[in-house]
């Protein structure tokens, strides 16, 4: 969905989430700097090269690395279903820009979410699965 915002730059958003994160992400035309709750996305990521990877991925296969600056809300789980979240927010934002890019971003998996999230406890068991000790007597 395109926002023109107070500083009249048009701005393009998407949502991503993965376990139980959630990144809210919007993309404005710009130098390509990510910005991750108001800190550097470098050091947010805390400069882990795989993390960065998977951020900027859908970015880096559209060739639009320097086109967009990234602004992103992330809440809720640790940094690697954050940067999965991340991703996917950042490639339903370019579905929005432009319709041609749901091809590559499709073909590569970006736009897939991924519904893995921790299965809930039942009662009579100690975790979701694991039964306490059989004893025969």
């Amino acid at each position: 969905m395109a926002i023109l915002s107070n500083s009249s730059k048009i701005t393009y958003s998407g949502t991503g989430r993965r376990k139980t994160s959630i990144a809210r992400v919007q993309l404005t035309p710009g130098s390509g700097k990510l910005i991750i709750n108001g800190i550097p996305g470098e050091s947010y990521l805390q400069f882990s090269p795989n993390y960065l990877r998977i951020s900027y991925g859908p970015l880096k296969i559209l060739g639009l690395s320097k086109e967009y600056d990234i602004y992103v809300k992330a809440e809720g789980g640790g940094l690697t279903g954050q940067a999965d979240a991340i991703r996917l927010g950042i490639a339903r934002a370019l579905c929005t820009i432009n319709s041609e890019n749901r091809v590559a971003l499709k073909s590569e998996g970006f736009l897939t979410r991924d519904a893995r999230v921790k299965e809930r406890k039942k009662y009579g068991l100690r975790k979701a699965r694991k039964a306490p000790q059989y004893s025969k007597r």
